[in-house]
């Protein structure tokens, strides 16, 4: 069992996370070195930060006013474009990506009918990890920055004041890979690659990455717009991890693949 997943966000413990406010990225399984991230984010709604590598505050109405000497942190969490009611939202102290996740003190609140959510009285400091959980899982999506979405924006709550953080757009982990089965050998030559229409997805993403630093991947974030593909590239022999990604119409990612699927291409 993994430690944690970015889906692509951490509960305190042994939890999951997946992200959506940024720069997506699964804990601990960040893209192979050999190949070429894929860097498009457009499934989820970036938090801009500044060279401090601070989340930049949007701006918005206050629904509930800080108590004095604290402040509040309000936002809103999506899915598909829809509102997501009921999700626990977490503001950590402390966040570490790869080990611990969050830590230190922790506050948290959960989305009302529109979406929106006001975590309250909390003190003022700089605090390192903000995460969404999907829905009833385990799984977390959380605001990035930096290269190849490795870091996470610092959060400046102040006395008195309202930070406003922009949306941030839920994805799941249920899209279902129907070939190669995991585990599975299989000739390169041929293979045509199949999975489980997504709900509301307008097009896919696909990537093959390689187990062996060796290896160069033909296919990184290739875009697909129905669920097949067949190879048309020749794919050098060895272990994959197959990674599916299903965009709405709007260009927001709502599902991927489960991470840990894997099949050797034999020739």
């Amino acid at each position: 069992m993994k430690l944690f997943k970015l889906l692509l966000a951490c509960a305190c413990g042994a939890a999951l996370l997946s992200l959506a406010c940024g720069g997506i990225g699964k804990l601990g399984s960040a893209p192979p070195s050999n190949t070429a991230a894929n860097t498009n984010t457009s499934g989820a709604a970036a938090t801009p930060s500044n060279s401090s590598g601070t989340a930049a505050p949007e701006t918005g109405v206050e629904k509930v006013k800080p108590s004095p000497g604290t402040g509040n942190v309000q936002g809103k969490v999506l899915y598909n474009g829809k509102p997501a009611t009921g999700i626990e939202v977490k503001l950590c102290e402390k966040f570490n990506r790869f080990f611990g996740g969050c830590s230190g003190q922790t506050f948290t609140a959960k989305t009302d009918a529109d979406g929106d959510y006001v975590i309250t009285n909390v003190p003022p400091a700089s605090y390192e990890g903000l995460m969404a959980r999907v829905f009833d899982t385990n799984d977390y999506v959380f605001a990035t920055t930096g290269l190849g979405g490795l870091s996470t924006p610092k959060y400046e709550v102040a006395a008195d004041k309202t930070l406003f953080v922009r949306a941030t757009n839920l994805f799941k982990s249920d899209l279902k890979i129907l070939n190669p089965k995991a585990g599975s050998k299989v000739s390169a030559q041929g293979l045509e690659l199949k999975w489980q229409e997504y709900p509301d997805a307008a097009y896919y993403k696909l990537s093959l990455y390689p187990s062996e630093a060796s290896v160069t991947s033909p296919y990184i974030g290739q875009r697909v717009e129905a669920a097949t593909f067949a190879l048309d590239k020749p794919l050098p022999k060895g272990e994959y991890r197959i990674e599916i990604e299903a965009y709405n119409d709007s260009d927001q990612k709502i599902a991927e693949s489960p991470d840990d699927i894997k099949f050797t291409a034999t020739e």
